[in-house]
């Protein structure tokens, strides 16, 4: 199993630390969950159906014509690669580990490229996965240049694969409203804009004869009627989705601010998180942690990534531990 973010309970553990006491930024939610729905017994007592209108709440939410919910945007990485026969993948990267490791695992030869790199390499590749915007570097490719890169796999019979986790608050950006091209696949996780991570929903967009077949990979009532319901109302909620991005992005700033008045200038970011390169990573994770304050350490590349503060409290809490962290370490 690859290292997550989120791990709480393990760093409370490692650190004598109760969970109740830590500022979690590890995990690159949305720290304000929306509003729970009131779930009818009957969603708890019954299987659940596929035409309760989660997948027309999802088209109108993403601008897609064809989705099929899934348990978390995982569950469709890990079973695109049965959709294919062997062959050569890419992997813009650095990006979220599970793609590479998937495709890996299927017995595909990966070849993990830069952005810069991906045009040289195209034409060589069966399959090409992008995350966009990345994570954790931030980088966010436009339409346009995705589309040209699809074209030219298209031809070929290849995909592009992209993974669209964080798009929530850039629409515009999405190519959802071209996913019913053959060829193009699309991944949409839910529990990141909507700060619902336990309810592992995400859906997958692409042309309806790809979804047929991946929906028999994923068999039978994936997903739990429960969740069918609270992902409708969170779907359909217009003002909650526009007051997540006006606050994400304040927030997000309000990040990049705080760090940069300690020295550290985010390399990326998004709207949910910032990304830092350093060389002081490891000692500034492990100097966080020991303030109960987590943070998602990269150490191959010696970077870190910052979640959202909640609040003013937050902010302050993470800003007082970086002037102590100065302090020490000027």
């Amino acid at each position: 199993m690859l290292e997550h973010g989120g791990r709480l309970r393990k760093a409370a553990q490692e650190y004598g630390i109760a969970e109740e006491a830590w500022l979690d930024l590890s995990s690159g939610l949305a720290p304000w969950p929306f509003p729970l729905p009131t779930i009818p017994m009957r969603a708890w007592a019954r299987l659940p159906e596929t035409d309760d209108g989660l997948e027309q709440a999802a088209c109108a939410y993403y601008g897609a014509s064809e989705v099929l919910p899934v348990a978390g945007s995982q569950a469709a990485i890990q079973l695109l690669p049965r959709l294919r026969r062997a062959g050569k993948v890419g992997v813009l990267s650095p990006c979220y580990a599970e793609h590479a490791e998937a495709w890996r695992r299927s017995g595909y030869r990966v070849r993990e490229v830069l952005e810069q790199e991906v045009d040289f390499f195209l034409d060589s590749l069966d399959v090409l996965v992008v995350v966009n915007p990345n994570n954790p570097t931030g980088l966010s490719l436009t339409p346009e240049r995705l589309l040209d890169w699809h074209g030219r796999l298209a031809q070929r019979g290849g995909w592009l694969v992209v993974d669209e986790a964080f798009m929530d608050n850039t629409p515009d950006l999405s190519l959802a409203r071209h996913a019913d091209q053959v060829g193009l696949i699309v991944l949409r996780s839910f529990g990141k804009f909507f700060g619902l991570a336990g309810v592992r929903l995400g859906f997958v967009l692409a042309e309806r004869h790809l979804l047929k077949l991946l929906a028999e990979q994923v068999g039978p009532w994936a997903v739990s009627g429960p969740t069918r319901i609270l992902g409708q109302a969170c779907l359909r909620d217009v003002a909650g989705h526009t007051r997540q991005r006006l606050r994400s992005e304040a927030a997000s700033q309000r990040l990049v601010g705080v760090l940069e008045r300690h020295g550290f200038k985010p390399q990326g970011g998004c709207a949910l998180f910032q990304w830092l390169i350093t060389a002081e990573a490891e000692r500034l994770y492990q100097f966080m942690a020991q303030r109960g304050i987590l943070l998602r350490l990269f150490v191959h590349n010696s970077s870190l990534r910052f979640g959202l503060p909640a609040d003013d409290a937050e902010s302050m809490r993470l800003e007082q531990a970086l002037l102590a962290y100065r302090k020490e370490y000027p």
